[in-house]
């Protein structure tokens, strides 16, 4: 699953040939019938992205529709993520484009906004199981009230901690508020503070995706709608708590993690796995990078939800991940909605969640359940967000982003709390405000 750590890095902004005015949504199915069409036919060509899926799912499935459907061939296609902007911009505006495409959640409302770009899958929700659809999930694929991307998978951070220190530091249990999380670091740092090279807890001064957790739990947020476009909100008082908080965790543990670079320079797991570190925030698999250094690890590490200020509860996370839609001028939109329903169905969604990953469609986390990381994640992924659906998120992720300078510039001293807030909350607006 390590599309992740590319995927959460952000999308790049999405300008497609055809479009028209902003905010037009695509067509209009919504009146459209979720029953099975009578016939099918011809060939409905799928795009998913590589390493989104396990081929044992894959397989299965395009053999079960093929089955289901004798008059309809599935085109099967994976996609590289390095090109796959400027990819799929010149297959939507064609006249040929495939019929279900995978795109990552920070970049559907961009393809939404587009007049006839996407199809409204909104009068097909509960054919794609929409009842079970998490919120997070569910609102990454909304634009303008309408419906045009399904959840397909998601993620999202959790704490991965060393067991055989907390024991040895005379931490009985894993923290479950943030008093009791720096609690644990102040006991780390007592028992195992003589050795310089050591950090209770990694923390990268970018890591923005764990700052959007602490915002959250202080009832902040980094933008509201506003219209069809949005209004930064990281001046807010709620907001600025969030920040206030990342940067008591950065100070308190004495992290050796750089301030000006986020949780892949250098790659955290591979500082994790030299032995040195007791906690970091990340995804799971980042356990198998770290175990390459030291296999030791993997029954040495465990992982508890990201504490909330209220005690006994886990703090709101980031879901990333991937939504599939089907264009506009797909040539045949029928069979892909069907391909959507099965793929969509609780037995591919629970393949999914065995390959370690949120399933987008489904409850059932029986995989995830299994292994002790993936359980921890599981369960905080009913409490996950996205992030703003703006059209424009991909500029902010792609270029500077104006959280990350934040970040660095209040970790750092260059700025204070309310000047690099405010700093940050123009050069937000100046990229999704309008």
């Amino acid at each position: 699953m390590k599309r992740w750590l590319k995927l959460a890095a952000g999308a790049a902004a999405v300008t497609l040939a055809t479009a028209g005015c902003a905010g037009s949504g695509g067509t209009d199915t919504a009146a459209s019938s979720s029953a099975a069409p009578a016939q099918l036919s011809g060939t409905v060509t799928v795009w998913l992205m590589t390493g989104s899926a396990p081929t044992t799912l894959t397989d299965a499935l395009n053999k079960e529709f093929e089955a289901a459907h004798p008059g309809v061939k599935v085109k099967y296609e994976i996609q590289q993520w390095d090109g796959i902007q400027q990819k799929l911009t010149t297959a939507l505006a064609g006249g040929t484009p495939p019929d279900v495409i995978e795109i990552g959640n920070t970049q559907t409302a961009a393809f939404a906004s587009q007049d006839g770009v996407l199809t409204d899958l909104s009068g097909d929700k509960d054919s794609f199981n929409g009842a079970q659809w998490l919120k997070g999930l569910a609102d990454s694929g909304t634009y303008d009230g309408k419906t045009y991307g399904v959840p397909f998978y998601a993620a999202n951070r959790e704490v991965i901690y060393r067991k055989d220190m907390f024991e040895q530091a005379g931490i009985t249990k894993a923290p479950a508020s943030n008093d009791e999380w720096i609690d644990a670091i102040g006991k780390l740092k007592t028992k195992f503070g003589s050795d310089p090279d050591f950090q209770p807890l990694y923390m990268p001064g970018q890591n923005w995706y764990a700052l959007l957790s602490f915002i959250w739990d202080n009832g902040g947020d980094i933008a509201k709608a506003d219209g069809k476009n949005y209004k930064a909100t990281l001046d807010t008082p709620e907001a600025k708590a969030g920040l206030d908080f990342y940067k008591k965790l950065v100070d308190t543990s004495a992290t050796k993690a750089p301030k000006d670079a986020d949780e892949a320079k250098p790659q955290q797991a591979t500082v994790y796995g030299a032995g040195k570190v007791a906690m970091m925030i990340g995804l799971p698999w980042e356990l198998a990078t770290a175990a390459k250094t030291d296999p030791s690890l993997t029954a040495k590490t465990g992982a508890f939800a990201i504490p909330s200020k209220t005690a006994g509860q886990s703090a709101p996370v980031f879901l990333g991940g991937s939504n599939l839609a089907i264009p506009a001028n797909s040539k045949n939109a029928a069979a892909a909605k069907e391909y959507i329903k099965l793929l969509s169905s609780p037995k591919y969604q629970s393949q999914l969640a065995a390959a370690g990953v949120v399933p987008g469609t489904s409850t059932d986390l029986t995989g995830l359940d299994k292994d002790p990381l993936g359980s921890v994640m599981a369960k905080a992924s009913a409490n996950g967000k996205a992030v703003p659906a703006s059209p424009k998120w991909g500029d902010v992720e792609s270029g500077q982003n104006p959280i990350k300078d934040m970040l660095t510039a209040y970790l750092t001293g260059k700025k204070t709390l309310d000047q690099a807030t405010a700093d940050a909350n123009a050069a937000l607006n100046k990229l999704i405000g309008g």
